[in-house]
Order: structure tokens, then sequence, then C-alpha cells
């Protein structure tokens, strides 16, 4: 059974910093695209931040527009473990982070996490 287990979250003053964690188990992890995605109520889902594989086809490094040069996406594929640095946040951060893992070949063989509130606020 895969579980990806998410922790780090929290609440945390404009301009300060979390790490986020996601811990794999039940899935041959360095295959696995991992991915952060963040959502509020009332939007989608978006993709935050994606680190893939060595084999992967695309890049290896993807961050939504909104967070580059604020947030540090990177795995340990010893440790089966993805992380996100987020600094300088704003309260347009604040949301429940997911972590994802996805097969980039059989691309419909995917996980997510229980998600982890961020809530940045004075």
């Amino acid at each position: 059974q895969v579980q990806l287990v998410e922790s780090g979250g929290g609440l945390v003053q404009p301009g300060g910093s979390l790490r986020l964690s996601c811990v794999a188990s039940g899935l041959i992890f360095e295959l696995y695209r991992m991915s952060w995605y963040r959502q509020t109520p009332g939007k989608e889902r978006e993709l935050v931040a994606r680190i893939t594989t060595a084999g992967d086809t695309i890049s290896t490094i993807r961050y939504a527009e909104s967070v580059k040069g604020r947030f540090i996406v990177d795995r340990d594929n010893s440790k089966n473990t993805v992380w996100l640095q987020m600094n300088m946040l704003t309260p347009e951060d604040t949301a429940v982070y997911y972590c994802h893992a996805q097969d980039p070949i059989v691309r419909s063989q995917e996980y997510w996490g229980q998600g982890t509130q961020v809530t940045v606020s004075s």
C-alpha cells in the first residue's frame, strides 16, 4: 500500500519560512515524479513545484511562477523523501499543501498525501 505522509506545516508570519517534508512508502520512490500542490477553499488544486526522476522526459525541476525564487524542491531517494523549502512567505501562500507521486510512464498511477495546512498570517 502506497503512503505519502506530509509534515512541517503550521502558522508562520509573513516573510518567514517553513520546510515541508513528504515521506513515501510502498513504491519505488526513485522512479516517481514527485510534486507539491496546494489548494485553497473554492479553488482548484495548483502545482507548486515538481522534481522528476533521472529518466523522466521533462525538465528536472519546475516551479509555479508565483513561487519562483522563494521555494526550493528537493528529494533524497535514499530516504524516500521530498521536501519543499518555502521562504519569504506571504499570506497568498496560505493553503493546504499536498504531496503527489506519479509514475512518469504510467501517468494514471499516481498517489496523494493527506495534506498539511500552511497559514501565513501576522
